[in-house]
């Protein structure tokens, strides 16, 4: 078979697809199809360039759709829950077939409690940024700590398999260009580590990546780091890339990194100078005193004023991102 036949029919078949997935969601408009049909022509390159070498045909990559809608909730089931530690759990929820989150990178979703009413009557809804990858299909999964305090977070621990919760998004943050910095620095605490880590399992894959990342991620001890084991992974891999350091309030006497909480001369020792000016930049996430201390409080969802130790240490507002 010529190039140029597979190339027409896998785009004539990519085509078909468009219009199904158009007709199916009535007027919701939706850059998907654009996608479909560059992933159709994507796939019969691959096709064509294997054909003419004699080489056996690669299979090519299944389209998906994403599950979420921005509009409205969804409802999705939980398949499983992967305790963590002592008040932490992994939730893997379940997507349909050919489907996936499709979460650009960086952006967050709401859950929503359903039988959680606010003040106002209406359901409680939080923002929640998933750990699985933006592209895998048939899940989606939450690291979720229980707050004694934390209505929803409670809520989603009561969870068991088979039951369902409400999910909206995606919500978008920052929108990430790759290599659009050489250094980024990222500031998180307990599960803040979520929008950070969602940015770093997209971007050290890439191979064409070559910004350089540093984490300080502060914990009260060592059972408290969440996504340990992923974390050094990626710097076992990307050592030229990735960087990793571990700040605990209170170590164990066996703890040689550094303690107590993170200050002027932590961020100083690791994170990239505000000298480089639009080389650097600096992402910050964790509980409100953390992010208080370090970048200012945010001011709803908007940014806040730049403030604390980073407004201290000479960065700019154009240099920091609260999430």
């Amino acid at each position: 078979m010529s190039f140029i036949r597979a190339t027409s029919r896998v785009a004539r078949s990519v085509t078909a697809t468009t219009r199904l997935y158009s007709t199916e969601t009535g007027t919701k408009s939706s850059n998907l199809p654009l996608y479909l049909v560059g992933a159709g022509l994507a796939a019969a390159g691959a096709y064509g360039y294997t054909t003419f070498g004699k080489v056996e045909s690669e299979k090519p990559k299944k389209v998906l759709t994403s599950a979420l809608d921005p509009q409205k909730f969804v409802d999705v089931k939980l398949k499983r829950v992967e305790p963590y530690n002592h008040n932490t759990s992994v939730f893997v929820f379940e997507l349909p077939e050919g489907q996936a989150s499709l979460l650009p990178i960086a952006s967050c979703v709401f859950l929503k409690a359903e039988d959680l009413k606010d003040a106002n009557g209406k359901p409680m809804a939080r923002p929640y940024t998933p750990i699985s990858p933006s592209d895998l299909e048939g899940e989606l999964s939450f690291i979720i700590k229980r707050y004694e305090t934390g209505n929803v977070s409670k809520y989603i621990h009561s969870l068991s398999p088979g039951d369902t919760l409400a999910v909206k998004g995606p919500s978008p943050k920052w929108p990430w260009k790759m290599n659009e910095f050489e250094e980024v620095g990222l500031i998180a605490g307990g599960t803040g580590i979520a929008p950070m880590y969602q940015v770093l399992q997209h971007v050290l894959a890439d191979k064409n990546n070559k910004t350089k990342f540093k984490l300080l991620f502060a914990n009260i001890s060592e059972v408290d780091i969440l996504l340990r084991q992923q974390l050094d992974a990626m710097k076992k891999k990307y050592p030229d890339t990735f960087d990793v350091v571990y700040v605990l309030d209170k170590p164990s006497e066996k703890w040689k990194g550094p303690s107590g909480y993170i200050n002027s001369d932590v961020i100083k020792q690791h994170i990239a100078p505000p000298s480089l000016g639009e080389k650097v930049k600096v992402f910050v996430c964790g509980p409100p005193p953390q992010v208080s201390a370090i970048a200012g409080k945010k001011a709803g969802r908007d940014q806040g004023e730049l403030s604390g130790i980073l407004k201290e240490l000479g960065y700019t507002e154009n240099q920091v991102y609260k999430f």
